[in-house]
């Protein structure tokens, strides 16, 4: 799956159709989605062809963020088949304008996919590729050996990010890294 590229960062991905009149359901991934997704903002996309898009209306319905959209020529996506071809789309911010994080032991995903990650010991353990927000937050790790790790991103497990030095310590419960 795309992430965007090094100055993008995705706020969300375009889901399925709601309703006849061009809603989009849209799977946020952004802190502030009221913001992010208000009326007038234009969100660059992954693919680049199907974008940039312009936010026409924003609703919530039962938890799950409704955009209606309009194509860079203008025109709104007014009908369900407009928004099923749609569907999957990443929708991208530049990096650039996200607002700084104030907690020092707070990071954009962007921050860390790319780290290495070592053991306490410095033994290389492999790379992050992802992170993952379930019922806690995981980092996915390409080990050397062409496997995966998932280990989940708390200060526990994870006492030490250096991001200007490009890497992060894990110190796993014993165990952990042979799942």
């Amino acid at each position: 799956m795309t992430e965007g590229s090094s100055d993008t960062v995705v706020v969300g991905r375009i889901g399925r159709p709601h309703g006849v009149r061009g809603l989009a359901t849209v799977e946020v991934r952004t802190d502030d989605p009221d913001d992010r997704f208000a009326p007038g903002a234009v969100l660059a996309t992954d693919p680049p062809k199907r974008g940039p898009l312009t936010v026409v209306d924003k609703r919530w319905h039962s938890g799950t963020l409704l955009l209606q959209l309009a194509a860079p020529s203008g025109e709104v996506y007014g009908t369900r088949e407009d928004v099923d071809a749609l569907r999957n789309t990443l929708l991208l911010v530049p990096v650039a304008d996200l607002p700084e994080i104030e907690d020092p032991d707070s990071y954009y995903d962007h921050q860390l996919v790319g780290l290495s990650v070592r053991l306490p010991d410095g033994s290389a353990v492999g790379e992050v590729t992802a992170v993952r927000h379930e019922a806690q937050d995981l980092l996915v790790v390409r080990r050397g050996d062409g496997g995966e790790a998932l280990i989940p991103f708390a200060s526990a497990i994870v006492p030490t990010v250096d991001v200007a030095g490009g890497f992060l310590v894990v110190d796993p419960p014993e165990g952990l890294l042979d799942l």
